[in-house]
């Protein structure tokens, strides 16, 4: 069960550290959980237990496309790998080896991509990665989720290391709201809603949840009924709530830290289109690029904003009529 807890205030962990302690702890538990990194242990808090533990950890250096090749092998000879690099290489720079070693080898692999979009800060627009979504939610038979805090992070990656194909993890290496209770079960597939609500639904994925549960709380203050769902999985995707909600509210929203196009927004209005089309709207990064920025001015910069979020919401809630 998940207990919400959220109240707009930060989680004390940092989701590296999370990283840190429950890799090993699954590795420990289970003995054919396996770790490999490209020499950015250091960054997730794993480089001593790694050091310590040769047999269960990997480093295969700066070689993404190798490294997901190598998991891929010993997925194949019954162990259940945990992969972790930056969000763009652990899309862009190895969609390939995932694709074909992994998905279309039939190889169950987890792979974690840290410091997706504008989480990427200082590393710039190279580090930036929009598009990751959009890459795993094309391959056939992927899991695709993006983390909405610590305690999430804890379950998800909990039930990946068991779960059949390609699962792709989405995560900042940094501070989330804290949205559930130490030791809440989320199970992967299943939308959580955060509020209720009856004029218009708000499917938010990441650190946009936080953002769309403030823009929630001012949008009531002017009248305005808004119900919030964490879709924490976007493939695969909660289609029964998506439409459960649709019909209720009569409109639909979605805010997320990738672009608009193979995200979240694309796999709900294809949905909405097939099951129940009514007004909809996105908050998302449009055609461009990412840039060097601290984390608030990139959210201000792309529109990733509460403020962004409730005016959105306003001008799809304007065509519904």
């Amino acid at each position: 069960m998940a207990k919400i807890v959220y109240t707009g205030e930060m989680d004390p962990r940092l989701c590296k550290n999370v990283l840190g302690e429950t890799i090993p702890a699954l590795a420990e538990r289970d003995l054919d959980v396996i770790y490999l990194d490209a020499d950015l242990m250091s960054c997730i808090g794993t480089a001593k237990w790694a050091q310590a533990n040769p047999d269960r950890a990997v480093n295969c250096g700066i070689a993404e496309a190798n490294m997901v090749g190598v998991a891929c092998g010993l997925a194949s000879a019954g162990f259940k790998p945990i992969v972790h690099t930056f969000g763009p290489f652990a899309s862009r720079r190895c969609y390939d080896q995932a694709f074909l070693s992994g998905a279309y080898a039939r190889n169950d692999i987890t792979i974690i991509g840290t410091d997706p979009g504008v989480t990427a800060t200082m590393n710039g627009g190279t580090h930036m990665p929009f598009e990751d979504v959009a890459l795993y939610r094309a391959m056939p038979g992927a899991t695709v989720i993006d983390v909405t805090d610590p305690t999430l992070l804890v379950s998800v990656l909990g039930q990946c290391v068991d779960r059949p194909g390609v699962k792709f993890i989405r995560v900042g290496r940094k501070q989330y709201a804290k949205v559930y209770e130490e030791g809440s079960e989320l199970p992967i597939g299943k939308a959580v809603t955060l509020r209720e609500g009856s004029d218009i639904a708000i499917f938010a994925a990441g650190i946009m949840v936080h953002e769309a549960m403030q823009a929630a709380k001012a949008l009531e203050a002017e009248g305005i009924s808004v119900a919030v769902i964490d879709m924490f999985t976007i493939k695969p995707l909660d289609e029964t709530a998506v439409e459960a909600w649709a019909k209720k509210c009569g409109a639909v929203l979605t805010a997320e830290n990738h672009n608009r196009y193979g995200g979240l927004w694309s796999a709900v209005s294809e949905v909405l289109a097939q099951k129940h089309p009514v007004p909809a709207g996105y908050v998302a990064v449009e055609d461009e690029f990412g840039e060097v920025g601290p984390q608030d001015y990139l959210q201000e910069r792309f529109g990733l904003t509460a403020a962004r979020v409730a005016e959105r919401a306003k001008a799809v809630l304007a065509r519904k009529g």
